[in-house]
Formats: structure tokens, C-alpha cells, sequence
């Protein structure tokens, strides 16, 4: 009963989503043809995370990084689980302490810590 409970909502997550394939393809063939082979990774994905959003991202506007950092704001930015995964196994391939962590994604500590206090709790019920 949980798990066909957990399908729904996952399905209901996911068609939510906005189509970042679709999307990014057809502003790469209008606007980026040159780019094309950089980003050739993600457009062969189909489903995308917000960590994937943000690389491709940098790829395409990497000349106007320097204006995007200093005009892009942190607050309103919102990761999926897959994301913040990614991220925390990152930080433990790569050895960071949540300070370092924070710094390399734009983060904020408490942020970082708060997603390795859920994503504990999540291993430990899963386990049991």
C-alpha cells in the first residue's frame, strides 16, 4: 500500500516537471548551435535534475557567468531529492566538510547540513 502510494506521488513529481529535454534542445538548435557538442550529455537524457539544469546552464551563459553570479539569487532556488543526492555523495567522494561543500554549490551550511540530517534519517529508516 506505502509503495503504490510513494509511485503516485513520485508520478505526480514528475509530470509536474517542466520538459528540460525538450526545452534545451530547442534553445540550443535556435540560439547555440556552437554549443552543441558540450552539452551533447545532457540532451541525450530524458530526465533531468536540478543539478543537470544548472551545468547546462554554465555551458550555454559561461560568457555571462560573471552578471549571472552576482544577479542570481540563492533563495529561490529548489533542488530534487536526485539533486541533493548528488550533491552529498559529492561531498563524500570529494572529502568536504559542509563549509566547503556550501561554497562550491552556492549553498548555505545550514542548507548542506539540514539535507545530510533528512537524507540520514532516510537511510536509517529505509534500512530498517
Amino acid at each position: 500500500m506505502e509503495r503504490n502510494q510513494n509511485n503516485k506521488t513520485k508520478n505526480r513529481t514528475m509530470e509536474n516537471r517542466p520538459l528540460y529535454h525538450k526545452l534545451y534542445s530547442d534553445m540550443i538548435r535556435e540560439k547555440y548551435p556552437d554549443k552543441e557538442a558540450l552539452c551533447s550529455n545532457y540532451l541525450k537524457k530524458e530526465n533531468w535534475t536540478a543539478l543537470d539544469v544548472i551545468r547546462i546552464n554554465a555551458i550555454l551563459f559561461a560568457k555571462h557567468h560573471k552578471q549571472m553570479e552576482i544577479a542570481s539569487d540563492q533563495k529561490h532556488r529548489a533542488y530534487d531529492k536526485e539533486s541533493v543526492r548528488q550533491i552529498l555523495r559529492y561531498q563524500q567522494v570529494n572529502g568536504l566538510n559542509n563549509k566547503q561543500l556550501a561554497d562550491k554549490f552556492r549553498l548555505s551550511r545550514n542548507t548542506v547540513a539540514k539535507w545530510r540530517k533528512l537524507f540520514a534519517e532516510e537511510t536509517i529508516i529505509s534500512v530498517v
